[in-house]
């Protein structure tokens, strides 16, 4: 058996490598992806996540020849429209109130590149809803903080878990990462996870 191909995660994300820890799946090096991340005009959030997954993990694989690299990109979508990263109070504000009472998905592109260089990638899409808001829920959510940098302005692992009674799919999707699938990615492609080495 030849040796092992290292994983590299191509994101930044804190929760996405505390997600493939989860399941056991350590990376051997996290390498975040530096690509223009702006939505192209009316383009739909499935097609947003998916290509800029595939841009993250291409552009990553050439950087890390040799290794299974695997990218993602997360967004929260109403209707056709792709809600920001939250970046300030305001921006959060304004997500809250948008999502405030209603359904929304949230989708994750997912692409991973092979050591020979074979590309696969996949849309995976769940549902959510938030409960009616309050202005005292709405001020008591902004004050944690959490908002910041989260894609809609929430991050249901935090604080907002109270504010969402229903999903539909897949909950680590939700937080950033689909890890059933991303992991069945991997093992259709060939990875070898380290514990397959013992």
């Amino acid at each position: 058996m030849g040796a092992r191909a290292p994983l590299v995660l191509a994101s930044a994300s804190p929760r996405r490598l505390e997600l493939l820890r989860q399941i056991g799946l350590d990376p051997d090096a996290v390498v975040p992806a530096e690509i223009d991340e702006t939505p192209k005009p009316r383009e739909l959030p499935a097609k947003y996540v998916l290509r800029l997954a595939e841009a993250k993990a291409a552009a990553v694989a050439r950087a890390r020849p040799g290794a299974f690299v695997l990218a993602a990109d997360t967004a929260v979508a109403c209707g056709r429209r792709i809600l920001p990263k939250a970046e300030d109070e305001a921006t959060a504000a304004r997500c809250l109130d948008l999502l405030s009472g209603r359904r929304h998905r949230v989708m994750t592109g997912i692409a991973v590149v092979t050591p020979a260089g074979l590309k696969r990638s996949r849309v995976v899409t769940s549902a959510v809803r938030f409960k009616l808001l309050g202005p005292a829920e709405k001020r008591a959510y902004l004050a944690t903080g959490e908002w910041h940098g989260k894609a809609g302005g929430y991050a249901i692992q935090g604080h907002a878990a109270r504010l969402i009674p229903w999903i539909e799919g897949s909950y680590s999707n939700v937080v950033g990462l689909p890890l059933a699938e991303a992991a069945d990615l991997l093992a259709g492609l060939g990875f070898m996870p380290k514990e397959a080495e013992r």
